[in-house]
């Protein structure tokens, strides 16, 4: 997957992509446009990562919207839940959002198959993060190191915690046992917190999340590898080495990334409306308020990576790919 970073100018001229009406003055697109609160449907649990990234985005993003923005969580299913109420039972009118990791949400898509298409039924238009994914355990785990791991895995299975099944964290160590000839159970905790104290309380050995985990375990984590091509917040995250680095291997980039989508048929019907929303949320992204947002509820300032519908794409579509690769891994049937 390239690397969509943006920079302030580039942001505000490629999020113009919204159709014609993106070209006419911001008092014209806007037409009143919202005249009332924002409804975000979020396919996860109140308090997990979606949640947090979503409140401090929200802080800075309803001055410049003039409206609040409203969450309804909807877990379940690996997020086909909320998924399915949203381009089920939500109106295309640009006033309903969904805000999701696009990378567990598209492997539950692809895993289980259920009746609404992407992009046919929704598409994502604005990323706000692109956080690599870490396999980790508590400070005083035997596993100082993941060649540790990974030679233990060899002579007995060993129970790794996820916050889900499917999840590119999963595919991650998934991959990382098929390369080695280690032996990985993948435990699904449902959701980061319950999978943090999975691993600090030994229920699980091992533990993969985003690199998030890192900033709100503090010392009592040590983070053993990245699934990245490359580790950007090594400094951070105890100098962890890429498992490529470590094995030579060839797995690629996962990581977690989160984004706004809305119905396609709302983009179609009411470009103007998408180009306010795209607009205002570049405007957040260059707001210096939001990185003091982010701080506080304890995100990875480095994990914040503003992109285009483009860039969204292009993650989604490679993410499908993979999950289609290792949809026999993660089903058990490989």
């Amino acid at each position: 997957m390239r690397d969509f970073t943006l920079t302030r100018r580039a942001m505000l001229a490629r999020l113009g992509a919204a159709g014609a009406a993106a070209a006419l003055p911001w008092s014209a697109r806007a037409a009143g446009f919202p005249e009332r609160a924002i409804d975000i449907v979020v396919p996860t649990r109140a308090g997990g990562g979606a949640d947090r990234s979503l409140r401090a985005i929200a802080n800075v993003w309803e001055k410049y919207l003039g409206q609040k923005v409203e969450p309804g969580f909807f877990p379940g299913a690996s997020g086909q839940v909320g998924y399915a109420l949203y381009t089920g039972k939500r109106d295309p009118d640009a006033y309903s959002l969904i805000y999701g990791n696009m990378g567990p949400e598209l492997i539950g898509w692809v895993l289980q198959k259920p009746e609404y298409r992407f992009p046919e039924d929704w598409v994502y238009f604005f990323r706000t993060d692109n956080e690599p994914t870490v396999c980790f355990v508590r400070a005083e785990s035997e596993f100082q190191s993941i060649e540790q791991v990974v030679e233990a895995a060899k002579k007995k299975t060993l129970t790794v915690g996820t916050s889900r099944l499917p999840h590119p964290a999963s595919i991650g160590i998934l991959a990382l046992g098929e390369e080695t000839g280690a032996k990985f159970n993948l435990v699904p905790l449902s959701g980061g917190n319950k999978t943090i104290a999975g691993v600090m309380t030994g229920e699980v050995d091992i533990g993969v999340l985003p690199a998030g985990v890192k900033p709100r375990t503090g010392n009592q984590s040590r983070i053993l590898c990245v699934f990245d091509r490359k580790n950007p917040l090594k400094d951070s995250l105890d100098g962890a080495p890429t498992a490529n680095e470590v094995f030579g291997t060839n797995i690629p980039s996962l990581p977690s990334s989160r984004a706004f989508g809305i119905h396609t048929k709302a983009k179609m019907d009411h470009p103007d409306r998408l180009a306010v929303l795209s607009e205002s949320l570049s405007k957040t992204f260059a707001d210096p308020q939001l990185k003091t947002e982010v701080e506080k509820a304890k995100v990875a300032w480095e994990t914040i990576e503003a992109g285009d519908e483009a860039a969204c794409t292009e993650y989604a579509e490679g993410i499908i790919a993979l999950a289609k690769k290792y949809e026999p891994l993660l089903t058990g049937k490989g």
